[in-house]
């Protein structure tokens, strides 16, 4: 089974002010930054890698095993699910 799951999408405009739900607090705004942070490091090494110029810097995991379990999961697209989510909450 594989485990990339980026898309490498990014929404790139000005986020919306949060609703009263989305109070973030420095410490998240750090986790996100750092969760960004490391993972531009990981897409150069990945261009480096795909150009030519580094080797190994990037490796896809792939497990030797499957677990039986997740023979039925389904990836969901997350901004999908918010967009519902936000129509139906409107509706109410």
């Amino acid at each position: 089974m594989t485990r990339v799951v980026y898309n490498g999408k990014r929404n790139s405009g000005p986020r919306s002010p949060p609703t009263s739900s989305e109070i973030f607090t420095p410490a998240h705004e750090e986790n996100v930054r750092f969760i960004y942070e490391a993972w531009q490091g990981v897409e150069r090494d990945l261009r480096s890698q795909m150009s030519g110029s580094e080797r190994g810097l990037v490796e896809e995991y792939v497990e030797k095993v499957p677990n039986p379990s997740l023979k039925t999961f389904k990836p969901i697209d997350l901004s999908d699910l918010k967009r519902r989510s936000t129509q139906d909450a409107k509706k109410s």
